[in-house]
């Protein structure tokens, strides 16, 4: 059972994701060792939580040594295109594996992440170019 007191709290540009079940049977119906599926470069979870993102400097702060004003800063960080929901394809050897509550959890760097399929979003639109 979760503690309620406690919950885990994703840092910078890392992402959270329960991974899904690896791929041990082809489109075909082959069934394929373990060892196989485990060797695939990429794959597919569902996104957990997000960290705040990149952490961004101060535009304001032109001193010499930054920390010395770092107890008054306001943190400001650049948005993650990811979002809590989407389901992710993402590089296998940039996930960390972590088990939380008795459950495997994945986490990552948003640069790891290759595609993100987000539901809610309008069809795309075809742009003219020329």
């Amino acid at each position: 059972m979760t503690d309620p007191k406690k919950r885990l709290i994703v840092m910078g540009d890392r992402v959270l994701i329960s991974p899904e079940e690896d791929k041990i049977r082809t489109d075909v119906g082959l069934y394929l060792p373990k060892s196989v599926a485990e060797k695939e470069p990429v794959q597919t979870g569902r996104i957990i939580s997000i960290g705040p993102g990149i952490p961004l400097p101060d535009p304001q702060d032109i001193e010499d040594e930054p920390w010395k004003g770092f107890q008054n800063a306001s943190s400001r960080h650049m948005p993650m295109q990811a979002k809590a929901g989407d389901i992710a394809i993402f590089l296998k050897k940039a996930a960390v594996e972590i088990n939380y509550d008795g459950k495997i959890y994945l986490v990552l760097p948003q640069a790891a992440i290759l595609v993100l399929l987000r539901e809610d979003l309008p069809p795309l639109k075809n742009v003219d170019i020329s």
